[in-house]
């Protein structure tokens, strides 16, 4: 049997200047002690404008932090979203390949779609928007 564990990036309000600098930092210690315990994965999610459910909108930057501070643990995109006005597949291959280099192979992909719900993102309205936009690219 293998344990692994996923990691919130939960951050309720008032927020303080340092609050989310904190929260990464505590993230990365429980990532560096899950691996000193011998959890055999952790798992993160990306997600964008939920204030206050999840602060994590680059999962392959928190993960490559990760890689630093961790010797054994696998690293997993539990997932990475694939909307192309969201994340450019090619261009997200290429960072999953060079965050698997830098973990030396420790890395664990799984990607999907977002809800309608995600709301603006770069100018481009995502939902019933994601069609038109889909045709264009």
């Amino acid at each position: 049997m293998k344990f692994g564990i996923e990691l919130g990036f939960q951050l309720p309000r008032p927020w303080a200047q340092e609050s989310e600098a904190e929260l990464y930092e505590s993230r990365l210690n429980i990532a560096e002690l899950a691996d000193q315990l011998g959890f055999d994965s952790l798992w993160v999610e990306e997600h964008h404008f939920l204030e206050e459910y999840c602060h994590l909108s680059s999962p392959e930057v928190f993960l490559a932090a990760c890689t630093q501070r961790t010797k054994q643990i696998r690293l997993g995109f539990g997932v990475m979203l694939l909307p192309p006005m969201i994340n450019n597949p090619v261009r997200s291959a290429e960072k999953v390949a060079a965050l698997d280099l830098l973990s030396k192979g420790r890395v664990e992909f799984g990607v999907g779609s977002s809800s309608d719900r995600l709301g603006t993102l770069h100018g481009a309205l995502i939902g019933n928007g994601a069609k038109k936009l889909q045709k264009r690219y």
